[in-house]
């Protein structure tokens, strides 16, 4: 795989160590068990897959290389890079501008806008409304555009499937960057409906079967489908793709469910489903599944407390605190300065985005257990501070040089 130029302040000796050291010993990536730094009275099990992904090295790289390189012009980014304030922040430091908060709203008039600037694409991609509005300004976006390959290949497919007919089912937070431009892209080739969660699956079936009136369905999806869809056409053939930072198995599981339907509405057999379903399993990202697929090996180890790290608007990060949460005390931090000292850590609710202080939070265990992970686009160098913060609670610990020598080869 590409080995991306990413500034050193994201990177880190100790966790580029590690993760070398796991990938010479597991070349097939079949070992999904956590790694253990045995500090003594404190054990951190870190989990097999974490941090930047392929998408996130690709963004950052094109982004501080076109800063590099346009020195004097005035660079923008549509929204945020990815979902990390720190690299955010970076990029503002930089000198780059955001046009759009995360939720589409315009911060920058695009009407400011000339075809001297620089506008960089993020990674979740945009709407070809976006892309309309600023090619008509005669900005070229083609050497600037870091949307994530693996998006891209959800809009590929999306159309691929539309050419033969199928509506287009998206998995996605409706509001999310990724999903408005996913929907963007597949409602231009065909009728698209976005179900953020198992419970709209379900409703979308019973629009499918007919057990609801389809004049409800403009109501119960307000939002979340294409201009023109018809509930009693587009709902005949359908296929499901989804926004890469979702569960894999939420997204497996609906469209499994939908699936279903078709087959049990439409009496189809193995022999003839592609007639009403697309298979689309290719759409899920591996990086989003590498992670939480080390989650779930992760929590297969008896530990005391979790503790996930990255920014507090990413979902593929928020779904991993879902799932360690599932099974033992988990803690959401943006980074190690939230970890005020061994009593007191500040906490994101994952689901509500409160903040929330909360006081007691390592137990007095001898050794001390601790999971750690981070999003997709939090740096390892965010990741190595937060263990360097608790390792510092235990002054009888081993070093973190005695640790590291552990792992290189």
């Amino acid at each position: 795989m590409k080995q991306f130029n990413v500034p050193h302040f994201y990177r880190s000796n100790l966790i580029s160590t590690i993760k070398n050291f796991r990938k010479k010993a597991d070349k097939l990536k079949k070992d999904f068990s956590p790694t253990l730094l045995d500090f003594g009275p404190l054990q951190i099990y870190l989990a097999r897959h974490f941090g930047f992904c392929y998408g996130v090295e690709n963004a950052i790289e094109i982004a501080f290389e076109t800063i590099a390189a346009n020195s004097g012009k005035r660079i923008f980014l549509l929204s945020e890079m990815i979902h990390n304030p720190q690299v955010n922040e970076d990029l503002k430091a930089a000198g780059v501008e955001f046009l759009q908060d995360n939720l589409g709203n315009q911060l920058i008039p695009f009407e400011t806008l000339t075809p001297n600037d620089i506008v960089l694409i993020p990674a979740f991609g945009t709407t070809l409304a976006i892309e309309k509005i600023l090619h008509e300004k005669g900005i070229v976006t083609e050497h600037y555009n870091t949307t994530c390959p693996f998006v891209e290949k959800v809009w590929n497919r999306s159309e691929q499937i539309a050419e033969k007919g199928y509506t287009i089912v998206i998995h996605g937070k409706p509001k999310h960057e990724e999903t408005r431009a996913t929907f963007s892209h597949a409602a231009a080739h065909t009728a698209t409906v976005i179900v953020n969660d198992m419970a709209e699956a379900v409703l979308l079936g019973e629009f499918i079967t007919g057990q609801k009136p389809p004049e409800t369905f403009y109501e119960t999806f307000k939002g979340q489908y294409s201009e023109g869809f018809d509930v009693s056409k587009h709902l005949q053939k359908i296929g499901v793709v989804n926004q890469t930072t979702q569960l894999a198995t939420d997204t497996q599981a609906i469209a499994d469910y939908l699936k279903q339907v078709m087959v049990k509405h439409y009496q189809l057999t193995e022999n003839n489903i592609g007639e009403r379903f697309a298979d689309t399993r290719d759409t899920l990202c591996y990086a989003t599944n590498d992670n939480q697929t080390a989650v779930t090996g992760m929590l297969n180890t008896p530990a005391d407390v979790a503790i996930v790290i990255g920014g507090y608007k990413s979902s593929n990060t928020s779904h991993l605190v879902e799932l360690c949460e599932k099974r033992l005390p988990t803690y959401f931090i943006g980074g190690a300065d939230k970890i005020i000292n061994e009593n007191t850590i500040i906490h994101c609710n994952w689901e509500t985005k409160e903040i929330q202080t909360i006081s007691n939070f390592l137990p007095n265990k001898n050794p001390l257990k601790i999971l750690v992970t981070s999003g997709a686009s939090c740096p390892d160098s965010i990741v190595e501070a937060v263990i360097t913060k608790l390792h510092g609670f235990f002054p009888e610990a081993a070093t973190m040089e005695a640790i590291m020598q552990q792992f290189q080869s």
